[in-house]
């Protein structure tokens, strides 16, 4: 059996879930209470982090790798775009200036506190600079990368989601209505809905 340990409201788990879900990859899901982990966890990864699947004895503890790991048993969906190369380049810059760029402006933004260097709004105007560049790639289209799901769409949404709740209203009237119809689309989805129920 394969066996997840997840944290329901953290993006790289929610990624992984969705992932997993989508592939109907069957998994037992442990929720990890992240002030006692597991120690059956800690034994699989030594990283402390979520998510970590043990998949019938092959360990894997990054959200990207284990989101690969799920396409390659099954994408109906074509969430790989295996035959557009330019597509998969894509991708994979997406999810790099997510990851790498896009990450450390939401972790300011939405704990402001910790960063008193610079008021609130300088941090969020860094992190609009990803949301303008999504907002436009949706133009004319309901996804970012194709006229269905690609791999980038879903390990982006959680960050994004999570950048739109810190002030909701003010993600309600910004400029980006594009994005805002993007979010809503997988916010209102069997799939999101699904990996988010208790």
């Amino acid at each position: 059996m394969n066996t997840l340990y997840s944290f329901r409201r953290c993006p790289y788990a929610m990624r992984a879930r969705m992932a997993l879900r989508y592939s109907a990859v069957a998994v037992d899901i442990v929720e990890v209470s992240l002030k006692a982990k597991p120690p059956e966890m800690l034994a699989l990864s030594g990283k402390g982090t979520v998510p970590v699947l043990n998949a019938d004895g092959q360990v894997i503890d990054e959200s990207l790798d284990i989101m690969r790991w799920a396409l390659a048993q099954n994408d109906p969906q074509d969430w790989l775009l295996k035959d557009d190369p330019a597509g998969q380049a894509h991708i994979t810059a997406l999810i790099d200036e997510n990851d790498q760029i896009f990450k450390v402006h939401l972790n300011r933004y939405k704990y402001a506190e910790r960063y008193p260097e610079q008021p609130m709004t300088v941090y969020r105007a860094e992190g609009e600079v990803f949301l303008r560049k999504l907002d436009e790639l949706l133009e004319g289209r309901e996804y970012l990368l194709a006229e269905h799901p690609s791999l980038a769409d879903v390990a982006l949404m959680p960050f994004v989601r999570q950048f739109a709740h810190v002030d909701r209203e003010w993600f309600g009237q910004s400029p980006y209505v594009r994005l805002q119809a993007w979010l809503q689309r997988f916010l209102d989805s069997d799939l999101f809905i699904g990996v988010m129920r208790k």
